[in-house]
């Protein structure tokens, strides 16, 4: 029986787990694939680093090139992250025909198609499902088994450090900095959080989502994204008394001859299904013609989680290769354009400090109509100095409302806009 080998690149907190999980379940992956594996040489920077799992000395390199263009590899695996050298070091398996298995949202949503192309070239498998949502089964149903039907929107939950922390602020009252440094203690969070509170991770993981949901190209640079570092306890609260609460949401939207995708944070119901995802799991509604709403929903992140992930790649174009065949690619022939943010269809939660007097409620009415934005509700909170009127509108364009907002700003009436948040997914119940 012939025996497939294996290249391993990086060995960190996914890697070291990827590489226990071959040696461990060795005998039912050779069972479901046909034939054996064996790791062939595991690409670290430093092998004299003491690791999480035990690894035989000869097998640790730190000439990654030299691995992944060895004749008798198989497959390569690459669980490094970022964009260089794991873009070079790609190219160049794909390209030599050799399959590619990666965990790389970064990459994937800045230059995806060099990938496609490199593998198209050489005939060769290129997995990615590790690179969303860890362990959930997401990227494989969107390419192939909703390959007949028409995807709409894709609304989900996909960073576990987002969700914990606005988790804390809003079930323990915690501030902001004191919800971040409890994920870091707790591992939720990385030492340094921009990545994930500014939606940079959601953003690449939202390009992802929607390239495969619309057979398109979309890149991270095509994404609006907005962090959670203004989200404030006065917006947890105003959440909590209209019965919703605040998540950083990726929404991919197919609409108006093009493709919407932002992440940003927003209120949504209580009630929504995505309303009680918490700390680490993430959840993804998908929506099509046919197939209507569906629910992805699971462990988004950690070590073992997004080894299963890399594990199941592993086998599929294990069998692909042993076969002599390729698996399903994605697609691009939709080509359609990326839609400005301006252009997407959202509602807002707008809090003003306002003067608690005769006519004030009207003016700021009457901006709404001027700007064509349609109030759903308002609602005024305390009395003199201390009024507060919260207005919650229907759906329009993003562009509008942003513009409605700044003239109210620009009011007399109006001492400070207190707070501006997207409301989402209250058809979604």
């Amino acid at each position: 029986m012939r025996t497939l080998k294996v290249a391993l690149l990086g060995c960190g907190v996914v890697g070291s787990q990827v590489y226990r999980l071959l040696a461990e379940q060795a005998d039912d992956l050779a069972a479901r694939i046909g034939a054996p594996l064996e790791v062939a040489g595991v690409a670290v920077r430093r092998p004299s680093r003491a690791r999480a799992v035990e690894i035989a000395p000869d097998l640790l390199t730190h000439d990654a090139m030299a691995l992944v263009t060895r004749a008798d590899v198989d497959i390569v695996v690459e669980v490094i992250g970022g964009i260089e050298p794991a873009r070079s070091l790609l190219v160049a398996a794909l390209s030599a025909g050799t399959p590619v298995v990666t965990a790389n949202k970064a990459l994937l949503a800045e230059d995806g198609a060099a990938l496609r192309r490199a593998a198209r070239a050489g005939g060769a498998d290129l997995y990615y499902e590790a690179a969303v949502a860890g362990a959930i089964p997401l990227l494989r149903p969107l390419r192939e088994s909703l390959a007949g039907d028409t995807v709409r929107r894709v609304l989900g939950i996909v960073n576990g450090t987002t969700t914990y922390i606005l988790d804390q602020m809003d079930t323990c009252g915690s501030g902001f900095g004191d919800a971040l440094e409890e994920a870091q203690a707790l591992g939720y969070a990385e030492a340094d959080p921009t990545a994930d509170i500014e939606g940079f991770d959601a953003a690449a993981k939202a390009a992802i989502l929607a390239g495969l949901a619309f057979h398109t190209t979309v890149t991270a640079a095509d994404v609006y994204r907005e962090g959670i570092t203004g989200v404030s306890a006065a917006d947890i609260a105003s959440a909590r008394t209209l019965g919703h609460v605040v998540k950083l949401l990726a929404i991919c939207e197919r609409t108006g001859g093009g493709v919407s995708v932002r992440v940003h944070p927003a209120m949504i119901p209580r009630t929504h299904p995505l309303a009680g995802v918490r700390e680490a799991y993430n959840a993804v509604f998908v929506e099509a013609e046919s197939a209507g709403r569906l629910m992805f929903y699971g462990a988004g992140a950690g070590g073992v989680p997004t080894a299963s992930a890399v594990l199941g790649d592993i086998v599929a174009v294990a069998r692909n290769r042993l076969a002599g065949t390729r698996g399903p690619e994605a697609t691009t022939y939709a080509d359609l354009p990326a839609l400005p943010m301006g252009q997407a269809q959202t509602r807002y939660h707008v809090a003003l400090d306002v003067a608690d007097k005769p006519g004030v409620l009207a003016r700021i009415a009457e901006s709404f109509a001027r700007h064509e934005v349609s109030i759903k509700a308002v609602r005024q909170e305390g009395r003199g100095d201390d009024a507060q009127l919260v207005i919650v509108t229907h759906a329009a364009p993003d562009a509008w409302l942003a513009a409605c907002v700044a003239d109210l700003g620009a009011m007399d009436v109006v001492r400070a806009v207190a707070s501006v948040m997207r409301v989402e997914g209250e058809g979604d119940e």
